[in-house]
């Protein structure tokens, strides 16, 4: 399981992609994945593999069906990201210990291997829109799969301190053990919070048709930095009430367009246009926004 991943077949004229996951008729992917194909001259189709309430064996005919028609690969969310780790063939290095996967590679032999770009998208993102430094303790709402990845960035960026909450303790008390080092498991979101330098939401909180805020207003400071995974929609209720209070924010966006980025690269061997994926998400979101294309 552990062993090198092979390389993706070389990349044909034709790309065969896909998402595995529930609900997911509102994702960016597939726009996003089929412009930056057809910016490289590649006849794209993303397809979206949604079945709730998949159990084990749906998950594994649905990984062989993607196995043997000529997929070169797909992405998996919500809530599948921890539950195919034990179906794939391999995994990329560090993946085991992660716990989650977001993309499936097809390997020249049909072999799948797993990888997780919402870990290196979103320490691209923090980077980018953060910075570096990232000024303190950082708290960490959510601990499921995007949760995990968030945090295994957050340990490669060396943050100084993480507190991590989630409702299921369970699920922060392994993020916690994964981790080690300056991860410790917080017992609210107000622990989390207090004397934080920044905060994430690694949860589903916030998304349509949820209205809810992932983290009380009142624990907000302007000196704070604030950043969700949330991107429907773009400016949830936590960030709403974060740039009220003059705190700097992240949306969903970052995260979603590098990890696409990522994902494209692994599934290709190709740089990925990241101004393209950029600019095809931020299309969706204007058609959702009810915005007429100039």
């Amino acid at each position: 399981m552990n062993e090198a991943p092979r390389p993706p077949n070389p990349t044909p004229k034709s790309l065969l992609l896909g998402l595995i996951g529930a609900p997911i008729s509102s994702s960016a992917a597939p726009h996003m994945h089929q412009s930056a194909g057809a910016a490289l001259g590649l006849r794209t189709h993303y397809q979206l593999i949604e079945r709730a309430g998949a159990h084990r064996g749906d998950l594994r005919a649905m990984l062989d069906g993607v196995r043997l028609l000529g997929f070169a690969g797909v992405n998996v969310t919500f809530p599948y990201k921890e539950a195919v780790v034990p179906l794939l063939d391999a995994l990329a290095p560090g993946i085991q210990a992660l716990g989650a996967v977001n993309t499936v590679v097809v390997g020249r032999d049909q072999r799948l291997t797993g990888h997780n770009t919402d870990s290196t998208g979103f320490g691209r993102a923090l980077r980018e829109v953060i910075g570096a430094d990232l000024g303190g303790p950082v708290a960490l709402i959510g601990a499921g799969g995007v949760g995990r990845a968030i945090g295994f960035a957050l340990a490669a960026m060396n943050v100084t301190e993480l507190r991590i909450f989630d409702r299921e303790k369970a699920k922060a008390e392994a993020l916690v053990a994964a981790l080690g080092g300056g991860a410790r498991l917080a017992t609210s979101i107000e622990a989390a919070l207090d004397g934080a330098a920044g905060v994430i939401n690694g949860t589903p909180v916030g998304m349509l048709p949820d209205t809810g805020c992932a983290v009380p207003v009142s624990l907000l400071r302007p000196s704070m930095w604030v950043a969700d995974v949330v991107y429907t929609p773009l400016w949830t209720p936590l960030l709403l009430a974060a740039r009220e209070r003059g705190c700097r924010v992240m949306t969903g966006r970052e995260l979603c367009v590098l990890q696409a980025c990522d994902a494209f690269h692994l599934f290709t061997g190709l740089e990925a246009p990241v101004s393209v994926i950029g600019e095809a998400f931020d299309q969706i979101m204007r058609r959702r926004a009810g915005v007429r294309e100039v």
